[in-house]
C-alpha cells in the first residue's frame, strides 16, 4: 500500500496524465507519424506507443508496489504472462494511453488519455485527460470529482439530476458500432438525438458535467483499459457505470474484454435503463 493519502495519491496520477497528454498533442497531425494496424479497422501510432511507454514507466516508478495493465503494452507478443501477475496484485492501474486513436488519426479532437486505479477489483480512482482542449477529469471513488481547463481552473463534477428516461440525452460511440444507443433512443422516446462522439472518456466527461445522463455500447472491442479511468470519476461524480446486465464489472478478474458491454448513467436514471434494455434484450430472443 502507498504512503500517500488518496488525495496525493490522485495528484501524482494527474501529473502523470498531463504529461502524456502534451505527449500526445505534440504527435497530433505530425508528418512523422507512424501508423499501424494490430487489426481491420484497429489503428495503433507512435503516439500510443509513447504514451503508453510514459505512463507505464512514470506509474512503475511512482508505485512500484502495483500491477499495471496498459493497452499498449498488453499487445505485446507474450504479454500474457506479465498482464496476470499485475492482476493478482491487489492494486492495479489500468491504461489507456490514447483512447480515441481513429478520431485522432480524423483530427476531431475527441481523444484522450485514461488512468485508472483499483483495489480488489474495484475503481478507487481514475483520470481523464483530453489533450487538444486541455481538460483533465479527475476523481476518488467516495470522495472529490473535479475538472480543469488548460489554465489550470478547476470546477467541481457533478452529474444531472434527471429522473425520467423520457428526458435523457444520450451518447454513443462515433467509431465502434452500438445498436442499442438507438433502439434504446426509439424505447424512451426522448426528443434529443443521440450524440455521437469519441473516446468512452469523452462520453463519460459529459455526463460527469451534466452534457448527457446515458452512455451504452454493446458492440465489440471495449476494454477494460477503457472504462476503468472514467467508471472512477463518474461514481466519484455521482453516477454509475455496470455491464448491461447491471452487474458491477470485475477487474479482478482475466478476461480484459467487456463482453457484457457497458452502461454509464447519472445513477438516478440507471434502474430505468437497465429495464429498458432487458426489454430489448428479450425481444431479440424472441
Amino acid at each position: 500500500m502507498s504512503a500517500r493519502s488518496p488525495a496525493d495519491e490522485l495528484a501524482v496520477v494527474v501529473a502523470i496524465a498531463r504529461r502524456a497528454a502534451a505527449l500526445v498533442l505534440r504527435a497530433y497531425g505530425a508528418a512523422d507519424l507512424e501508423v499501424a494496424y494490430k487489426g481491420p479497422n484497429d489503428p495503433v501510432t507512435s503516439a500510443d506507443r509513447a504514451s503508453n511507454d510514459l505512463v507505464c514507466r512514470e506509474l512503475a516508478r511512482a508505485f512500484p508496489e502495483a500491477g499495471v495493465v496498459a493497452e499498449e503494452s498488453a499487445a505485446e507478443p507474450g504479454a500474457d504472462v506479465a498482464v496476470a501477475q499485475a492482476l493478482v496484485r491487489s492494486r492495479v492501474f489500468f491504461v489507456d494511453p490514447l483512447d480515441g486513436t481513429r478520431e485522432f488519426l480524423a483530427r476531431n479532437g475527441e481523444f484522450a488519455v485514461m488512468i485508472g486505479l483499483c483495489e480488489a477489483g474495484r475503481p478507487v480512482l481514475g483520470v481523464v485527460a483530453l489533450p487538444v482542449s486541455g481538460e483533465l477529469y479527475a476523481g476518488r471513488v467516495g470522495g472529490e470529482a473535479w475538472w480543469e481547463d488548460a489554465a489550470g481552473c478547476r470546477a467541481s463534477l457533478r452529474v444531472s439530476r434527471r429522473t425520467a428516461g423520457a428526458e435523457a440525452r444520450i451518447v454513443a460511440s462515433r467509431s465502434h458500432a452500438a445498436p442499442i444507443a438507438g433502439r434504446l433512443h426509439a424505447a424512451l422516446g426522448t426528443p434529443a438525438p443521440v450524440e455521437r462522439c469519441g473516446s468512452v472518456g469523452v462520453k463519460v466527461a459529459r455526463l460527469c458535467r451534466d452534457l448527457a445522463d446515458v452512455y451504452v455500447h454493446d458492440g465489440p472491442g471495449v476494454k477494460k483499459w477503457d472504462s476503468c479511468g472514467p467508471e472512477a470519476v463518474l461514481a466519484a461524480a455521482g453516477g454509475r457505470l455496470t455491464d448491461l446486465g447491471g452487474g458491477p464489472i470485475d477487474y479482478a478478474e482475466p478476461e480484459l474484454a467487456l463482453r457484457r458491454g457497458l452502461c454509464a448513467t447519472n445513477g438516478l436514471l440507471h434502474p430505468e435503463i437497465m429495464a429498458r434494455v432487458a426489454e430489448q434484450a428479450s425481444r431479440a430472443a424472441r
